[in-house]
């Protein structure tokens, strides 16, 4: 089985009768995590000290809740709920949607802290209909990251400095991933025992992300070793150790997926063996290789099959996917490892700017591939 026909059969969100039309609501829900991604990247650049089209005072301060929250979570929201196939879901998008758009608002920031922990909720009550129809350790994995991401929103609109919510942050978009992933190995018969050390391995990161608040020095060796467990896992026991062999998207989905997992394992290895992490190299290396190289990677490699589903408008793969996807990566090495081992500033700043880049430039080619497809009949859709 490809990797392509895989993807859609594992899934309740993939499973559904194909429908036409572009649906302006799922379309409006979806608009404010863009807008979100734009005001995250902005900050990106203020924080690397280079010139940036906006120069809003408060987007440094939220900009790892705007790209986590905001854009990711807003991503994964959406997809839950048309998967949910019930009106009430959407109020997890539209919560996560609305915080993101008022964190950048001139109304205070806990307003859109108050939405972001609404959103979180609500998606972490999507998954309990989710569970009932299909009571898998994949969606139990899924449902633990939401719980994850609910309590770092509640927690930084407590006051709680971003710093000390990472493990919390990265667990959320983790889970969320390696529940997918688990999903889809569930259809190559992956054996029970696979599957039972996939969750255990899910609830250990958990558990370090909660002893990381609490006993640092304690958590973030135990999240730092569960995290790269779980990368090995992913790298055992994922079908695409075995398509990357192939051509097309599925070679291309393939890609970007191992070379995620093999950030993830970086970001491992520095909280297992160098512990707390809250500034500095160390940070700036745990936050990138987790949130870069892992979640965007991440979000490439799935975007033709997940974003059709979502918005009902073909995203046909094109090689012109693949440089994005690459210089995605190579910036963050150019990144890490002139920038954060060896202290290049010069390093660091331009393989800041070349991840921006490779980010905008995936969303034109992504754009430029969806708005080429034809109609049988020749015409442009």
């Amino acid at each position: 089985m490809s990797e392509l026909t895989a993807e859609r059969a594992a899934s309740p969100l993939r499973q559904q009768p194909a429908e036409r039309g572009l649906p302006l609501g799922r379309v409006l829900l979806l608009l404010p995590g863009g807008v979100a991604l734009l005001a995250g990247l902005d900050a990106a650049l203020v924080l690397l000290g280079l010139p940036a089209p906006l120069r809003v005072e408060r987007l440094p301060q939220v900009h790892g809740i705007l790209l986590v929250l905001g854009f990711v979570g807003t991503l994964v929201a959406l997809e839950r709920a048309v998967a949910l196939r019930r009106g009430w879901g959407f109020t997890a998008p539209a919560g996560l949607g609305a915080g993101a758009l008022l964190l950048i608002s001139p109304l205070p920031i806990a307003v859109g802290a108050t939405a972001l922990v609404l959103g979180t909720g609500a998606l972490v009550a999507v998954y309990v209909p989710l569970w009932r129809r299909q009571p898998a350790g994949a969606v139990a994995v899924q449902a633990l990251g939401a719980v994850l991401g609910t309590g770092a929103a509640l927690l930084w609109a407590g006051g709680v400095p971003v710093p000390r919510l990472l493990p919390w942050l990265a667990g959320f978009l983790v889970l969320t991933i390696v529940g997918e992933r688990l999903e889809l190995a569930r259809v190559g018969a992956l054996a029970p025992r696979a599957e039972g050390m996939a969750v255990g391995l899910a609830a250990a990161v958990a558990a370090g992300a909660l002893a990381a608040l609490m006993w640092p020095a304690v958590g973030h060796p135990l999240l730092g070793g569960a995290l790269l467990g779980l990368a090995g896992w992913l790298l055992r026991y994922d079908i695409a150790r075995h398509t990357v062999r192939s051509t097309g998207l599925p070679r291309f989905m393939a890609g970007c997926l191992l070379a995620g997992y093999a950030w993830l394992l970086v970001a491992g290895a520095v909280w297992l063996l160098v512990g707390p992490v809250t500034a500095g190299a160390g940070y700036d290396v745990v936050v990138h290789a987790v949130f870069l190289g892992f979640v965007l990677s991440m979000v490439m490699a799935h975007a033709p099959v997940i974003l059709p589903a979502v918005l009902r408008r073909p995203l046909p793969y094109r090689p012109a996917m693949v440089v994005p996807a690459v210089l995605l990566h190579a910036s963050l090495a150019v990144r890490v490892v002139l920038g954060d081992v060896r202290g290049i500033e010069v390093a660091w700043q331009l393989g800041g700017l070349l991840g921006i880049g490779a980010v905008l430039l995936f969303a034109a080619v992504a754009a430029w591939s969806a708005a080429s497809v034809r109609r049988p009949g020749g015409a442009v859709r």
